[in-house]
């Protein structure tokens, strides 16, 4: 390998908290990442940031981005943060990788866009589960030609999203909360990725059935695409039923998990709310890493129609139903969880390959989620 294909991305995170935490199992698995600065306003993840990586530790996300050994900047914040930290990282000349939704509204996906354009910097929008090797290869099947063009897409997922631990603006839907801005961007993704097509209509129902956290816990949706296929989104974050009883009890991050759920916590405030989640992030005192994964990341169930067979997504390869049996299409487990969304970041930043979850991409997807809410609020259809 030449020195160009040795480099490695240095990289400084804005925000310890949730996304980082999941993140992290890829940052120090992936030979091709040096975690080198991190902002956040709580101190004591600052502080096990730096005995941990050796890293510089700031207070605010300006300080990050003025650091000259920074390359690469990981906006890992509240969604509402993101369009003012990207663009201040792009106008410093960092290329970007930002956690999904880019942005709460198209103007600010359209600004951060714009910034990184001015730049010239690269810009890849993830994780979601459209990285995902099971979905890169159920799509790569559909690319060969071998069973016809994709007619219909089913994607159906039950979690306990809603019940976990939240803050006050992850239960507000203005704010960038609930189960359509957070968990429909996984599914608008991973349909879009497959079906390989323009979403051209929306039309969309949710569901905030638990007053005391008055957001969409969950949606049903159909999608149109310009060459005639559509698509089906189910999704319930309510915490009874869990869909990962389908993947053989394999968890969305590619744990073994028990066949049970967990006991829904229950909280005096939303002070106290918050102080439990943030002691579970990274540098909390209740932290703990992530279960080595056994198999690779899913998003519930993902079933693809075409015309000579029906393709399923699973957490270790790709179902093969045709002629009235079925066969797995396996993938080994992965070395590094979630290598792919570095495979795109690196072959960006590294090579000037244009990557494919890009800011005009997450605008796409950000197109439909707008869609989805506005569909539901008004009882119609809404085409894009």
């Amino acid at each position: 390998m030449n020195d160009v294909e040795n480099r490695t991305l240095k990289l400084g995170v804005i925000g310890l908290g949730r996304a980082f935490s999941l993140m992290l199992p890829t940052f120090a698995g992936d030979s091709r990442i040096s975690l080198v600065a991190a902002a956040d306003t709580r101190e004591a993840a600052r502080r096990r940031f730096a005995a941990d990586f050796s890293g510089k530790a700031y207070a605010t996300a300006g300080e990050l981005c003025a650091d000259p050994h920074v390359e690469v900047v990981y906006v890992a914040t509240p969604h509402q943060f993101h369009a003012q930290q990207a663009v201040l990282a792009a106008r410093q000349g960092k290329h970007l990788l930002i956690e999904k939704p880019l942005a709460l509204t198209l103007d600010d996906c359209a600004a951060i866009v714009a910034a990184a354009r001015t730049a010239g910097v690269h810009l890849v929008v993830g994780h979601s589960h459209s990285f995902d090797a099971p979905v890169q290869r159920l799509r790569a099947l559909v690319q060969s030609g071998a069973f016809g063009a994709v007619r219909m897409i089913n994607a159906i997922n039950y979690t306990d999203y809603l019940s976990r631990p939240r803050r006050p603006e992850e239960l507000d839907t203005a704010k960038g909360g609930g189960a359509v801005y957070n968990q429909a961007a996984h599914q608008v993704d991973v349909v879009r990725f497959i079906a390989g097509e323009q979403v051209t209509g929306v039309r969309a129902m949710t569901g905030a059935w638990d007053k005391a956290r008055p957001t969409e816990g969950a949606y049903a949706a159909l999608l149109t695409f310009s060459g005639g296929a559509f698509a089906s989104l189910s999704y319930n974050g309510f915490g009874h039923f869990d869909s990962d009883e389908w993947q053989n009890w394999v968890g969305e991050l590619g744990q073994q998990k028990p066949p049970q759920g967990t006991p829904r916590q229950r909280f005096a405030s939303a002070a106290e709310e918050t102080a439990f989640k943030n002691a579970r992030n990274y540098g909390g005192d209740n932290y703990k890493q992530a279960a080595a994964p056994v198999a690779h990341n899913h998003f519930g169930t993902v079933l693809v129609s075409c015309d000579r067979a029906d393709l399923r997504a699973m957490p270790n390869g790709v179902m093969i139903y045709e002629n009235g049996s079925g066969r797995l299409d396996a993938l080994p487990p992965p070395a590094v969880p979630r290598s792919e969304v570095i495979d795109e970041l690196y072959r960006a930043v590294v090579f000037g390959e244009k990557p494919l979850h890009d800011g005009a991409w997450a605008m796409g997807t950000m197109n439909v989620i707008i869609a989805m809410l506005r569909s539901a609020r008004e009882s119609r259809d809404v085409a894009i």
